[in-house]
């Protein structure tokens, strides 16, 4: 299975890059998670990724103790919609995922919204999962944000008490050609 992992305790340069800014502000990762969709391509940071092959929802595991009472909650936003030159729609929601246990994966947890996957209409596109530790137990709202577009990871964060993010993951992906279609 093709699988993105983050260093723990660093910040790997591509997420600062690519990321902290647009998406979320500068933090500490302090937790291992993988992202793992179908068993085409190996996925890590900054890698390209066809729309097709991240159509189903990927497999999030969660590093650490099944023990712990740790839970976490899971955004999925692309802050490049509908094109990078022109991030109008800035953040464009995917998917979220609360209540996943340490050790755990997101099938585990309680989607609150449904997965979307990658739809790029125009130029390359960042899709970003974004971790966050979450204090207590429940505390995040498990109705969807109204809309999708016009997210913000930020402030979704802040209105549920979730500070900071604990790791974050990125992947690239463009709109495929018709042609490319047809060779499969």
């Amino acid at each position: 299975m093709a699988s993105m992992v983050n260093p723990p305790r660093s910040v790997d340069p591509l997420v600062v890059g690519k990321v902290i800014g647009d998406v979320v502000d500068m933090f500490v990762p302090v937790v291992e998670f993988t992202v793992e969709y179908g068993s085409k391509k190996q996925i890590s940071n900054g890698v390209e990724i066809k729309p097709a092959a991240a159509a189903q929802r990927p497999r999030v595991h969660i590093q650490g103790s099944r023990d712990s009472n740790n839970l976490y909650t899971l955004v999925m936003a692309d802050p490049d919609a509908p094109s990078p030159s022109e991030p109008t729609f800035r953040e464009w929601l995917h998917w979220i995922v609360t209540d996943i246990p340490e050790g755990g994966d997101a099938s585990e947890g309680r989607e609150v919204m449904e997965y979307m996957g990658a739809q790029p209409p125009t130029g390359i596109h960042r899709y970003v999962f974004t971790l966050f530790r979450q204090t207590e137990a429940e505390q995040v709202p498990h109705k969807p944000p109204e809309r999708r577009v016009n997210f913000n990871t930020r402030k979704f964060a802040s209105d549920n008490g979730l500070g900071l993010p604990v790791a974050a993951l990125y992947f690239n992906s463009h709109k495929e050609h018709a042609a490319a279609n047809k060779k499969r």
